[in-house]
């Protein structure tokens, strides 16, 4: 089981565990993110900072519509206490954790500022 907290902002937050080609470890806070199909975003500068291996190019819609390109990287996480391989977005915003990471798993969130945040 995985959880979070709802923010003030009611932002649903849960920890992630990024998982680097050197296995250097870095737990990060990502925003759930029901709106996004991906797996998981990080920004470059995490990114680089882990050495996460270059993939290829994406193209991603955004929620005004417009289409961006993006790299796509490739990383280990620990979703659930298990390894997972998974793709990852590169983006200049706030890690977010996206539908296909939570594929097959139950998403509770009590949608209030301090609210439980659980995935399970």
């Amino acid at each position: 089981m995985i959880t979070g907290s709802v923010n003030s902002e009611l932002e649903a937050i849960v920890r992630v565990v990024v998982r680097g080609p050197t296995r250097t470890d870095r737990e990060v806070e990502a925003v759930v993110d029901t709106g996004f199909n991906g797996w998981l975003s990080l920004p470059g500068t995490l990114i680089n900072q882990l050495g996460l291996p270059w993939l290829t190019r994406g193209r991603v819609a955004l929620a005004d519509g417009s289409e961006h390109e993006c790299d796509v990287y490739t990383t280990t996480v620990i979703w659930d206490g298990q390894p997972r391989r998974v793709p990852v977005d590169s983006a200049e915003t706030d890690p977010l954790v996206g539908m296909s990471l939570l594929k097959g798993f139950d998403l509770h969130v009590q949608v209030r500022d301090g609210g439980a945040v659980t995935i399970e």
